[in-house]
């Protein structure tokens, strides 16, 4: 049925987007990978169709580029690159701890109790995200972060901020990661302070909370300015 044919169509997107996406963040598609349309569909053993939407849906992400001509291609980030990403996430991060001291509605806990419960919720993702930083298994721990910055995000109500504000830290992501992935060990080398965060924010502490997020985007800049020199 005609239903079935686009929910199916749809998964299959959704799979494929999933799975490379998953492939790119673990860094086992290199910057500067080219493929084509054709290729992605025979490795799956689908048609064209939804692997080009899905090949769409990720360049929107940031994670993939369009070329007219040649497909597809895993974006090389430079190291300038990443300064600026790190320099447009402060600037979302901050006009959005602004609105605490407006007495923004999301962050009045004590009058809200589902609002309790949504930075509990968040606060969860920050704990497993710590874990995975702490054990070193930096998958999991991209997965969790993600997550973490999706649900805080849209804990203040404005969709454009939080979908612009993930764009911004999946593609810091792939630009990170084709550096740490060449470290052995990365235990206790990168942020862990997502529950401080969190406490931040239910205390309804902006400039504590701007502090804790500048000396996270202080310390990723220097690691991976460090890792970048060799």
């Amino acid at each position: 049925m005609p239903g079935n044919v686009a929910v199916t169509r749809s998964t299959l997107r959704q799979q494929i987007a999933d799975a490379l996406r998953d492939e790119v963040l673990a860094g086992r598609l290199q910057p500067g990978r080219a493929f084509t349309v054709k290729e992605i569909a025979d490795q799956y053993g689908v048609s064209a169709t939804p692997v080009r939407e899905a090949l769409v849906d990720l360049s929107a992400q940031g994670i993939l580029e369009a070329d007219q001509h040649r497909g597809f291609r895993v974006p090389e980030y430079s190291l300038a690159d990443y300064r600026h990403m790190i320099d447009a996430r402060a600037l979302v991060t901050n006009g959005m701890f602004s609105a605490l001291g407006d007495g923004h509605p999301a962050f009045r806990v004590p009058e809200d109790p589902r609002t309790a419960a949504a930075l509990a919720a968040v606060r969860r993702r920050g704990e497993e995200a710590q874990r995975a930083a702490a054990s070193g298994d930096l998958t999991v721990l991209i997965g969790y972060d993600l997550r973490f910055w999706r649900e805080l995000s849209n804990l203040f109500g404005n969709p454009y901020l939080a979908d612009f504000l993930h764009r911004l830290r999946v593609q810091s992501w792939v630009c990170a990661v084709q550096h740490l992935r060449r470290l052995p060990d990365i235990r206790g080398r990168l942020w862990a302070g997502h529950t401080d965060l969190v406490d931040a924010l239910a205390r309804r502490e902006a400039e504590g909370a701007r502090a804790i997020v500048a000396a996270a985007n202080a310390h990723a800049l220097d690691l991976i300015e460090r890792l970048a020199a060799g």
